[in-house]
């Protein structure tokens, strides 16, 4: 199986469930919980959880969160390359979860915003023919690491290396625009996004058309629609490849099933299988990750691990 590298944020999660509407002004019962996060961190995770060899490269602080973060990685099986910020604090994200299920994200990136490319150098030794590198749209999107990740792009391209990336998030993605967004990706095989990243990049409502659009930046797109499942799309096809989403009871916490599917796509893509199996793979883990608390495998999840 082709080992992995993944660029991006590390992240502390702390996420407050309310039990009620919110109150505003006021107090609403919740469940707060802290968890590992990151994006990138939290693909790095799933992926060593299908039995892939994963590496990560990233910042963390010097700080409690920054230690527990890196030791759950190392954890996991990830051979993790943090380097630590004495500077800044381990990146947080806050999110608030309605009594609805809804999900609002307030993040201080902290360390993962001094990303450097320094940082990419020490690691070189990852930079292989043979090797796959993914990098999480969040490090393009924060101008503090984006020199960084751009740099990683082209040390993975003079490697010979395959190359994903995921879009990371419409908010930002709209605040910095389509045409850098996609002039800094060149060169990437694969473009995993949301339905909403892709109207963001395209202008296009329907994922279908999105990803034709995207097709003439990117070889493979890839467009997650929640619910109404995911497709990929290649040049030269009449239509995407299709697959329903994987049917789930009850959704406890959704943060981090994007991260999931990415985890679960990604190795039986690498290995050659058709583009169905790898979208099947990509929902069964983002159902998974939907069914417990926090963006990362639970302990359950590492006791019984996926077939």
């Amino acid at each position: 199986m082709t080992r992995v590298v993944v660029v991006g944020d590390l992240m502390s999660d702390t996420v407050a469930r309310a039990a009620f509407p919110l109150a505003k002004g006021s107090d609403t019962p919740a469940a707060v919980t802290t968890h590992g996060g990151g994006s990138g961190a939290n693909v790095a995770s799933w992926l060593a959880l299908e039995g892939v060899e994963a590496a990560f490269v990233g910042r963390r602080g010097s700080d409690i969160a920054g230690r527990n973060r890196d030791m759950e990685l190392m954890g996991y099986g990830v051979d993790a390359r943090l380097v630590m910020d004495s500077e800044r604090p381990t990146g947080t994200c806050v999110v608030l979860v309605t009594h609805k299920g809804d999900r609002t994200m307030l993040s201080d990136p902290g360390a993962n915003a001094a990303l450097l490319v320094e940082d990419i150098e020490r690691c070189r030794d990852l930079f292989r023919q043979g090797t796959h590198l993914h990098l999480s749209g969040y490090s393009l999107l924060n101008e503090g690491s984006r020199k960084a990740a751009i740099f990683a792009l082209d040390t993975a391209r003079k490697a010979k290396m395959s190359i994903s990336v995921d879009a990371g998030s419409s908010s930002p993605l709209q605040r910095i625009g389509a045409e850098p967004f996609l002039e800094w990706t060149q060169g990437a095989r694969l473009l995993v996004l949301n339905a909403k990243e892709a109207e963001v990049l395209t202008g296009r409502d329907v994922p279908e058309q999105a990803a034709k659009v995207l097709t003439a930046w990117y070889p493979q797109v890839v467009i997650t629609s929640g619910a109404d499942g995911a497709l990929w799309y290649t040049n030269g096809r009449p239509e995407p490849v299709t697959v329903k989403a994987e049917p789930i009871d009850k959704i406890v916490d959704g943060t981090g099933a994007g991260d999931a599917f990415v985890a679960g796509f990604l190795p039986p893509w690498l290995d050659g299988k058709s583009p169905a199996d790898a979208l099947t793979a990509g929902s069964r883990l983002a159902v998974k990750a939907m069914r417990h608390l926090g963006a990362r495998p639970s302990l359950d999840v590492m006791d019984n691990p996926i077939n």
